[in-house]
């Protein structure tokens, strides 16, 4: 699609942000809420895989499921009580077995993955990737160093068979799209044609994240989030909008949804902490609890515009009176 015919740019706001959030039925279950499978973390970098699992029960995930390195097991367990975790067979301490983890990973009954963050760069990874995305399933966010195993794969979007979520930061993008020209930090111009060209060549949703994130699909819809905030220059954030997406991606959100939410909902939470403490001084950890403030947030003002109120407590009877 060239410039002068493609869709225009969707500038994320509450009420596009608030049409989008799934609907919750007042009988639902855990399973019914969507059940997340991350495959992350590495000795290093553990505290990736907590993030993103943290931030997938904080955005509305009924069930998450945290897998790694048998090794590293012992180490994340019960860190966050409600995520479930998973050992990953191994070839040597902390390094997973790609065939045999990938046989016990499609056992995990699950409606989204969340592939990347904090794994280690190695063949085992690559391999790893390259398993996982060609076998089909659920729809993925594919993240960190997963992105990084897909730029080092031949001809990888030919061998992709899920519908994905890319979420690359400019680094990662100019490893996924070496020709690329442009300043992708700075030019919203650039990052905006970017995200549009590589999501059409991928086929995939693209979110390439820093101020102003786009995100990008390949039917040529295109958005933008609002937000520039340089309190989330800091390690870990991406992690949390990775789970963030895997958990709208469980809750039956398609994928171009499900990123233009997460997006939005990770980037309300940044500017909710930059009120309170500025600049500087925000954590990766402090922003899954402010996702789900915003996520109600963005509820109750649906249920406003829709001349609906839940109502809360207790009604006492007349003839109680």
């Amino acid at each position: 699609m060239s410039g002068t015919d493609r869709a225009p740019l969707q500038v994320l706001d509450d009420e596009l942000a608030a049409a989008l959030l799934p609907t919750r039925g007042p009988r639902a279950h855990k399973g019914d809420n969507g059940r997340v499978l991350l495959v992350a973390g590495s000795l290093d970098y553990a505290g990736a895989g907590l993030l993103a699992s943290h931030a997938a029960g904080r955005a509305g995930a009924g069930l998450v499921t945290l897998a790694v390195p048998a090794s590293l097991q012992p180490v994340v367990a019960g860190r966050y009580v409600e995520v479930i975790t998973l050992g990953l067979p191994e070839v040597s301490p902390f390094e997973v077995d790609p065939a045999a983890a990938v046989a016990l990973l499609e056992a995990v009954p699950h409606d989204a993955l969340v592939l990347g963050p904090g794994l280690r760069r190695c063949d085992a990874t690559d391999t790893l990737v390259r398993l996982l995305l060609a076998t089909p399933g659920s729809a993925a966010v594919v993240d960190a160093e997963a992105l990084n195993a897909l730029s080092r794969t031949p001809e990888w979007p030919g061998q992709v068979r899920r519908r994905c979520v890319l979420t690359p930061h400019p680094g990662e993008f100019r490893r996924l799209q070496p020709a690329v020209t442009g300043d992708l930090s700075g030019d919203d111009d650039a990052r905006e044609g970017a995200a549009r060209g590589a999501a059409e060549i991928w086929g995939q949703v693209v979110v390439l994240k820093g101020a102003r994130t786009v995100v990008a699909a390949p039917d040529g819809a295109a958005a933008r989030a609002p937000f520039e905030n340089p309190a989330l220059g800091t390690g870990g954030t991406g992690d949390v909008l990775a789970g963030t997406i895997g958990a709208l991606l469980g809750q039956r959100l398609d994928p171009y949804a499900a990123a233009r939410l997460g997006v939005y909902l990770h980037g309300a939470a940044g500017e909710a902490i930059r009120e309170r403490l500025g600049d500087s001084g925000l954590l990766a950890s402090d922003l899954p609890w402010e996702i789900a403030h915003a996520r109600h947030r963005l509820a109750r003002r649906r249920e406003h515009r829709s001349g609906g109120e839940r109502r809360v407590g207790f009604a006492l009877r007349a003839d109680l009176l």
